[in-house]
């Protein structure tokens, strides 16, 4: 969907999600909202991820934001087959909010007030593995016989139970691989290998990782002064951030909601540049930790200014491949049904907005097991793994460290000191163990009451493998 905006900027109506005046717009607002989310997951899940309208409804759109949640059942649906579009109703006075899918990029959401052009999907189209053999395939794979790999098992098959590692568990997935074999993998009913979920906040890791693909190109320098347009006037203190300050969340600017919550890109159909290169400098950048999906979005949007400076420098003569390319990037991986979505203005949304499958997560931990090597090809830095593993920056509060856009398991009793991980929203784990040639997948549809204890299911595969 190149230049979409360019396209579109004369038909729209963008209703700003700043500020309500009354009480009769908040609520229009958070419908809004609501039928932004609908119509998001709705076309993701069923042209990234492959699922039914009622496994959609039944996992995805239940155990929701509390803004939204009462409002969403209550929304008109129109799905558009032919134009892969998903359209959902929220107000007599203003045309439905629209998601849109492409081979590419998957679904993308529009803003408020969309009028409902119809923009055709790239002709490109996505070439799947399923007849070759893991991992850039998916032809089922040997799995190593032994009692080792039946107590690994067994604890796979208790993630999906409701008492195992936590009560109401909502286990969809788990897979674990070791030595690059894969040795146990479960699925719920109506999931497979190949259904795609999303990754919530996984994707900041993917962000770290395609940002250090982008290193190792010599196209980006992450110690440097980030070259965001906005920030480049005269005088403005946060032109000296650095995309090692966004990867490691000290950046020390302030938003309007702390931690996880980007609700006017997520569900609003607002965009990168309008909303995460707003916010105000606080503290002092490197001085505190503070989670903010805008620091991982700042360091992609920064990133993709880096490689467009050298191509202008360069005068355009550098290959294709040395893009910003999530799409060609994770197609080298093998992750051949992972979808990094965008905005409607193209910037992509690298702090959640990411579909993949279960095998997909582990290709990407098995490419940190590999010290960045992929089919003979150096696709990392050497020295990223020992990057994104090092607490150099300020640390939050809890049993986990974070390094550069990967959390850190190293204090956890039972657990090799340099296991790294990923987590998401609704319980999207990735965990890898470099000492022990490990990676363990685990996705879910958690709420707030059944959240999964990835520590101890990690603890356990340990303790089995070790044994």
């Amino acid at each position: 969907m190149k230049n979409l905006a360019n396209i579109m900027a004369a038909a729209l109506f963008i209703a700003g999600p700043a500020y309500a005046q009354t009480d009769s717009d908040a609520e229009t607002y958070n419908r809004a909202l609501a039928a932004g989310y609908k119509a998001q997951f709705i076309c993701s899940g069923l042209w990234n991820g492959g699922k039914s309208l009622a496994d959609i409804e039944a996992d995805e759109l239940n155990g929701i934001y509390e803004r939204i949640a009462k409002i969403v059942p209550t929304l008109t649906t129109e799905i558009d087959q032919e134009e892969r579009q998903v359209r959902v109703s929220f107000a007599d006075n203003t045309p439905p909010r629209t998601a849109i899918w492409n081979r590419k990029s998957g679904c993308t959401a529009m803003p408020i007030g969309f009028g409902g052009l119809k923009i055709g999907a790239p002709i490109r189209t996505r070439e799947f593995n399923d007849d070759r053999p893991w991992p850039m395939g998916d032809m089922t794979p040997s799995v190593r016989a032994g009692n080792q790999t039946t107590a690994v098992r067994d604890l796979v098959t208790a993630a999906f139970d409701a008492q195992s590692y936590g009560p109401g568990n909502k286990t969809s997935a788990a897979l674990v691989i070791q030595n690059n074999q894969i040795i146990a993998e479960t699925y719920k009913s109506g999931h497979d290998l190949h259904t795609a979920q999303r990754t919530w906040s996984v994707a900041k890791s993917m962000a770290g990782t395609l940002i250090g693909h982008s290193v190792q190109q010599k196209m980006v320098d992450f110690s440097a002064p980030v070259q965001i347009a906005e920030w480049q006037k005269f005088g403005d203190p946060r032109s000296s951030l650095t995309i090692d300050n966004l990867l490691r969340m000290s950046s020390g600017l302030v938003s309007d909601t702390a931690g996880n919550r980007t609700d006017p890109i997520y569900m609003g159909g607002a965009s990168v540049t309008e909303r995460a290169t707003s916010w105000p400098l606080i503290y002092k950048p490197g001085s505190r930790y503070r989670y903010a999906n805008n620091d991982t979005m700042l360091a992609v949007h920064a990133a993709r200014a880096q490689h467009l400076d050298w191509k202008f420098k360069l005068g355009n003569y550098i290959p294709a491949e040395h893009d910003f390319d999530p799409f060609a990037f994770f197609q080298k991986l093998g992750m051949t049904r992972t979808y990094v979505e965008t905005d409607w203005q193209d910037n992509y949304i690298l702090s959640s907005q990411v579909w993949t499958t279960a095998r997909d997560l582990a290709r990407l931990g098995q490419l940190y097991l590999n010290n960045g090597m992929w089919n003979d090809e150096r696709l990392l830095p050497e020295n990223w793994r020992e990057y994104v593993s090092a607490p150099s920056g300020p640390q939050p509060n809890g049993k986990f460290g974070y390094g550069a856009s990967f959390w850190l398991m190293n204090t956890s009793e039972g657990i090799p000191k340099d296991t790294i991980a990923a987590f998401g929203n609704r319980g999207q784990y990735l965990v890898i163990i470099p000492s022990l040639d490990v990676v363990i997948v685990r996705r879910g549809y958690d709420t707030s009451e059944t959240r999964f204890d990835i520590e101890a299911f990690t603890q356990d595969i340990v303790r089995a493998i070790q044994s």
